[in-house]
C-alpha cells in the first residue's frame, strides 16, 4: 500500500508527516521506526500523524520518535505540524490553527517562514539537583515542557560530550521509568543562550529539540536571570526564540517560534 507523506525540518529537527484523517494507515511502531531509518526508510527524528479526533472532528497532532515510540509533544515537531496542517486546510483558518497533542491543545500563528506555536505550562521546576554521574556529582535542573527535561549549564557546548553524558543522564534512575532529555546550555548573553540536546526515543543528539530549547529557556531564567524573550541557538545553526511570562510559582504564556520549512514530497511502500 503506498502512503503519501511530507518531509519537514524544523531548525534542523526534521520529521515525517502523514495525513491520516481517514485513519486507513494502523501504523506499528516497528513501521514508524523503519520508515523514519536514514539508511533503509524517509529518513527523520521522528513521524507526525494528522488524525480526527472525536465528534467535533478536530485534528490531532500524534508524535513518535524514530524509535516507534509514542510521545506526548515534540516542540519543533509541533511547529511543522502547523505549518502541514495549514497545507492540508488549504488556508482556510488564515494565519492560525489549533490543535491536539497528548500535552494538550496548541495553538500556532504564521509569519513568513517562521512559526509560533503555544507550549503548555510547564508547572514548578526542580533546580539545583546533585545526580551521580561516572565522572562525579553533577548539578541538574528539571523541568516539563511537555516532555520531562534535564538542563545543565556549561562553560562551552563545543567541550560536551552529548553523547555519552547525555545518554547517562537520560537513563538516571533518579527520573526512572521514563527518564528524561539532556540539554547543555552555554550563556551567550542576557538573552541568549546556546543548546545542545540529547533526545530520548532517538537515542542521539539532534541538531534542534523545541521542547528542549523552551526549557533551557525557561531554566536560565529560573537560575540565571535570563530575560523574555531568549533567543537560542540550536546546533544547526538556526536560532529560536522563547517568549514567557513569569508567575509565582511557574509560568504562562509560553511560546516558541522558528522556521518550519517543507523539503520534499513522496509516496512509500507501507505493510497495511
Amino acid at each position: 500500500m503506498k502512503l503519501h507523506f511530507t518531509k519537514m525540518t524544523g531548525a534542523g529537527n526534521d520529521f515525517v508527516l502523514v495525513d491520516n484523517r481517514d485513519g486507513r494507515f494502523p501504523f506499528r511502531p516497528e513501521e514508524i521506526a523503519r520508515l523514519c531509518d536514514r539508511h533503509f526508510g524517509i529518513g527523520a527524528d521522528g513521524m507526525l500523524v494528522a488524525e480526527k479526533d472525536g465528534a467535533e472532528d478536530r485534528i490531532r497532532m500524534r508524535y513518535y520518535n524514530s524509535d516507534g515510540g509514542e510521545a506526548s509533544l515534540c516542540g519543533n515537531g509541533a511547529r511543522c505540524f502547523a505549518r502541514f496542517l495549514q497545507s492540508l486546510l488549504k488556508g482556510k483558518e488564515g494565519d492560525r490553527v489549533s490543535f491536539l497533542t497528548g500535552a494538550g491543545p496548541v495553538d500556532a500563528w504564521f509569519s513568513g517562514e517562521e512559526v509560533s506555536i503555544s507550549m503548555p505550562d510547564p508547572g514548578a521546576a526542580r533546580l539545583r539537583q546533585l545526580v551521580a554521574t561516572r565522572h562525579g556529582p553533577l548539578e541538574v535542573h528539571w523541568i516539563h515542557t511537555g516532555v520531562p527535561h534535564l538542563v545543565v549549564f556549561v562553560q562551552s557546548v563545543e567541550g560536551i560530550d552529548v553523547e555519552e553524558l547525555g545518554r547517562e543522564l537520560r537513563w538516571l534512575p533518579d527520573f526512572a521509568p521514563e527518564g528524561a532529555n539532556a540539554d547543555f546550555v552555554e550563556l551567550l548573553g542576557s538573552d541568549r543562550i546556546a543548546v545542545r540536546t540529547y533526545e530520548r526515543g532517538v537515542e542521539a543528539e539532534t541538531l534542534a529539540c523545541g521542547t528542549g530549547v523552551t526549557a533551557s529557556a525557561l531554566v536560565s531564567h529560573l537560575v540565571k536571570g535570563l530575560v523574555s524573550p531568549v533567543s537560542v541557538l540550536v546546533r544547526s545553526g538556526d536560532c529560536l526564540g522563547v517568549r514567557f511570562e513569569p508567575t509565582g510559582d511557574g509560568f504562562r504564556g509560553v511560546r516558541l517560534q522558528g522556521p518550519a520549512i517543507m523539503v520534499f514530497t513522496g509516496e512509500v511502500e507501507v505493510r497495511k
